[in-house]
């Protein structure tokens, strides 16, 4: 393969997932992210629109942070498919040569990443939990060019036991996913508006193009743990599914939600929408009660973040109170009802 030109290489580029004209909440915080790397590389911020009939969406992707928007419309991209999707980012990458490539890490963008990052021959780092502009090698080695401005992607690495920070010095662009919940969105704009562009590759169907029979829309009632404000988590030391209740009787005083761990959602009590972690959500709630969870670091993962974080757990010696800002040491069974009876007399003497 020849050597890539790497100063042609510019910008920042976000996938701008879309779902039934809706766009992901995970694209608006990949934009407030791609924001700060583009003031650290001096240069802009392109969100990339892919989909049928979906120009309208470009205003919201200013607001948050997109300088341009490059929108791909065509019939063939109406739901998503993995080939025409793959096709129309590859086509813009090849086109318009972006520096860094930054997608979701949802189940669209865990499918998508990996094949386009194949079709433009770079590599792709997933998962990420930080990525900033730095040198590689990030400590100078001897006999070795230290390269700048390269985009340093950290992840969890061997179960979330190690943390490793990767980089893509030799091939353009630098690609990552990052999960939902992980970066931050900016406040938005209002009235802000992007340059678009329109570009179509064409499409034409082949033998890589699926047939969707039907699309089954999954009905669910759940509040996204992910916006709750207070959270009340269990772990597998809560004992059992209809145990739960006492930790839903304190999330309903606080006006919180209820959330586990992953321990939890093996065991059947809860659904995986509730999980908190490495292979769940990665929540930042004002409020963290840590109920029964020993705190392994796949789950602290998925809410270090939070404002003030609250363990209860028999075990003294559990990790979980290494990052709880309060730790109480006992009986989850007689200190959760005890702190939800409090609570309620607190609040009907206010």
């Amino acid at each position: 393969m020849n050597k890539m030109n790497l100063e042609e290489y510019k910008g920042v580029f976000v996938f701008a997932q879309q779902v039934d004209n809706k766009i992901s909440g995970v694209a608006l915080e990949l934009l407030g992210k791609a924001k700060d790397l583009a003031k650290d590389l001096n240069t802009d911020v392109t969100a990339v629109l892919v989909g049928s009939g979906i120009k309208g969406l470009a205003d919201e992707l200013a607001e948050y942070g997109a300088d341009k928007v490059i929108v791909v419309d065509d019939p063939e991209l109406k739901d998503y498919r993995t080939e025409p999707y793959t096709h129309a980012l590859a086509e813009v990458i090849n086109k318009y040569k972006p520096e860094i490539v930054l997608v979701g890490a949802t189940a669209i963008g865990r499918d998508l990443g990996p094949r386009v990052s194949a079709r433009v021959a770079t590599g792709l780092t997933a998962d990420c939990t930080v990525l900033e502009i730095g040198d590689f090698p990030i400590n100078p080695i001897p006999g070795q060019e230290q390269k700048h401005n390269q985009l340093l992607m950290t992840r969890p690495a061997f179960g979330g036991n190690t943390i490793a920070t990767i980089a893509c010095p030799d091939h353009r662009p630098q690609m990552a996913t990052v999960r939902a919940g992980v970066m931050q969105k900016i406040e938005p704009i209002k009235g802000a508006k992007a340059v678009v562009e329109e570009f179509n590759p064409g499409f034409t169907p082949n033998n890589k193009y699926v047939e969707i029979m039907e699309i089954v829309k999954s009905v669910t009632d759940s509040v996204d743990i992910m916006e709750a404000k207070v959270l009340v988590s269990g772990g597998r030391g809560v004992g059992s599914k209809e145990n739960f209740k006492i930790l839903e009787d304190l999330a309903e005083v606080l006006g919180g939600e209820v959330c586990c761990s992953r321990a939890v959602t093996d065991a059947g009590w809860l659904p995986v929408d509730r999980q908190v972690g490495q292979t769940g959500k990665t929540v930042r709630p004002s409020l963290y009660f840590a109920i029964g969870i020993s705190g392994a670091i796949q789950h602290v993962a998925g809410m270090e973040e939070s404002d003030i974080i609250v363990a209860i757990n028999k075990d003294e010696d559990a990790p979980i109170f290494d990052v709880a800002d309060y730790g109480l040491v006992g009986d989850l069974n007689k200190i959760v009802p005890a702190l939800t009876e409090a609570l309620k007399a607190e609040m009907a003497a206010k």
